[in-house]
């Protein structure tokens, strides 16, 4: 497989996910969400063959992402920044590689989820194009139960 070409500078590069990437993936999510995916839950999207492409700078991973392809539907299982990497436009490189992986595959529309408490990644969606579709109640674990999540779409145009 090819790298993806993205407009972010050239210390960071996007290559697809491995299987030996499977423990700093995992380290990065533990660090970066207080309710994180499971290992297992990685290394069962990987073998199932979901697109799945990790952001290597100085040969360490600070982001990643993974994806499902149905039909012309794409939906963002998980795309996550090293904490101390956020704010950098790595975020902003994951979310226009998974778009051009998705319109490469033949996807019309990509589906997220996303925290209502997570402003900055909502921002970042607005900003690329996404709009709230609708919610899902009680989806997310919180600290107090559950939390609702907001579903957010994009329309994926034919190229100009």
């Amino acid at each position: 497989m090819r790298a993806l070409a993205t407009d972010a500078g050239p210390r960071a590069s996007l290559r697809p996910m491995q299987e030996a990437d499977l423990d700093a993936v995992y380290e990065v999510e533990l660090r970066a969400y207080p309710f994180p995916w499971t290992a297992g839950i990685f290394r069962d999207c990987l073998r199932a063959d979901y697109p799945s492409w990790v952001l290597v700078e100085d040969g360490r991973i600070i982001g990643y992402f993974l994806l499902s392809l149905a039909a012309d539907e794409a939906h963002v299982l998980n795309v996550c920044v090293a904490p101390e990497c956020q704010g950098l436009g790595h975020g902003r490189r994951l979310l226009r590689a998974i778009l051009q992986l998705a319109r490469g595959r033949g996807a019309h529309r990509v589906f997220l989820e996303v925290r209502p408490t997570n402003k900055g990644a909502i921002a970042l969606y607005d900003s690329e194009g996404f709009n709230e579709i609708g919610r899902r109640p009680r989806y997310y674990p919180a600290a107090n139960g559950r939390e609702d999540a907001l579903v957010m779409a994009i329309e994926l145009l034919p190229p100009e």
